[in-house]
């Protein structure tokens, strides 16, 4: 009688998945010239990119106290969202020492401003094996909490085989990145299966990360909801915008080809035109942005320019005559959320998933959003049903909403209203999220610096 071998199947799944993990481990050392090249690049712009290369690569890393939570959150908008759990999971456990990671410039500059006696920063390493393994050895973390999409097959290979404790936090998954996780499901599965813990933001997201090969998921909302605007900022906004004898739309976190469309559609707005406020979404490309606004013909004022925020009224000089203002600074978007009537949201009028919302939703400035909203499809559609946001088709529609609601005061002030009570329904993911992961810490676990 023939013999059956049931565990064939899963010895070949397991040695395609290590042959594909191992020619993924290779590409990434045969790209590390060029991945170098990017960073010393980026580095002329943002030079903080220039700084401490070596610990991308476990390399000359700063002596570390074991036992830290250590968290990654790779870029400005993941380090902001996990400000409100650092601050959950210190109210919660007080004394926790952090370790937190970077992969962006901007990331690593608004990091700075959650760390406390005894905390530290590096740059997460480069997920090759090598790097990978001379981090944990130096770091020797309680547990790790990675935001929202870093799923790094090294990185959680490596800490599956040290029991170490990892946490997806925040997780959100689109189709689309799940379509193309199914296309390297022998890279992707092992990795996420990895995980100890996957806290989603919706349903949706918790449904096609089980798909994805996590074991345990749950749905815990969303930490953006539970950030709160600077108080001072927001104020400073609206007393300055109180000062203007026209209203002010936004297009925030706008991304390469937006300006350009955007620009085209706002020379045929009827005169007189409002004020326009641009705040491209990365920084690197202020510079490009404002050119782009020269060559269209439109004064510009840059914010860069203006001073600091302090309390006063607008320099004369901004404040009349100036075609198109550029946000051309940091951690200020409750600024201009305050500062503007209403906003048009970037990465939505063009195919990349759009940007969070949630912020301007928080701040009362109403928002129309355009046809691409995946990366937050439930805090898009509930912002609409809500209704603190609208849908356009594309700019020419946009434009359209924007005239007609400007002729409509009431109509944006029951938005923003509607935008505050909004987030406020929406909050509690903090508490839930670092409950759950102080949940995992091991017992003997070092309770306080």
């Amino acid at each position: 009688m023939k013999q059956t071998h049931p565990a064939l199947p899963e010895a070949s799944a397991s040695l395609s998945a290590l042959l594909a993990r191992q020619a993924y481990s290779w590409a990434l050392r045969l790209g590390t010239p060029a991945y170098l090249a990017k960073l010393w690049q980026r580095g002329g712009r943002e030079p903080l990119y220039r700084h401490a290369i070596g610990e991308r690569f476990g390399l000359h890393l700063p002596p570390i106290t074991p036992g830290a939570v250590w968290l990654h959150a790779v870029s400005l908008g993941e380090t902001r969202a996990a400000a409100a759990l650092v601050a959950a999971l210190r109210a919660q456990r007080p004394g926790l020492r952090l370790l937190l990671t970077h992969g962006t410039a901007t990331g690593r500059e608004a990091g700075q401003a959650l760390l406390r006696e005894g905390d530290q920063q590096v740059w997460l390493p480069f997920d090759t094996p090598g790097a990978v393994d001379r981090f944990l050895r130096r770091a020797q973390p309680a547990l790790g909490v990675l935001m929202e999409t870093e799923i790094w097959p090294n990185l959680l290979h490596a800490t599956a085989a040290r029991q170490l404790p990892m946490v997806l936090a925040n997780a959100r998954l689109s189709e689309k990145s799940a379509r193309q996780g199914r296309r390297l499901s022998l890279l992707m599965r092992p990795a996420a299966d990895a995980l100890t813990l996957v806290l989603a933001q919706t349903e949706a997201d918790a449904q096609r990360l089980r798909a994805a090969g996590a074991a345990d998921v749950r749905v815990s909302g969303n930490l953006k909801y539970d950030l709160q605007p600077d108080a001072i900022q927001l104020a400073q906004g609206r007393a300055w915008r109180a000062g203007l004898s026209r209203p002010v739309v936004a297009a925030v976190n706008t991304r390469e080809g937006e300006e350009e469309a955007l620009l085209e559609h706002w020379a045929a707005w009827p005169a007189p035109r409002p004020q326009l406020l641009l705040v491209p979404r990365h920084p690197q490309r202020f510079d490009a942005v404002a050119e782009l606004v020269r060559q269209r013909g439109f004064s510009l004022s840059r914010r860069s320019q203006w001073g600091a925020a302090s309390g006063g009224a607008l320099p004369a000089q901004v404040a009349s005559g100036t075609d198109v203002w550029l946000g051309d600074s940091l951690g200020e978007m409750a600024l201009y959320y305050g500062l503007s009537d209403l906003a048009w949201l970037g990465g939505s009028f063009a195919p990349l998933g759009g940007h969070n919302l949630i912020e301007s939703a928080a701040c009362g400035c109403p928002i129309i959003l355009g046809p691409s909203t995946f990366n937050f499809a439930q805090a898009a559609e509930g912002a609409l049903a809500a209704g603190a946001a609208w849908r356009a088709t594309g700019w020419d529609d946009a434009m359209a909403q924007a005239r007609q609601l400007l002729l409509a005061p009431e109509t944006l002030h029951r938005a923003a209203e509607r935008a505050e009570a909004f987030t406020r329904a929406h909050r509690g993911a903090a508490e839930r999220m670092a409950s759950a992961i102080l949940g995992l810490l091991p017992a003997d676990a070092p309770p306080a610096r």
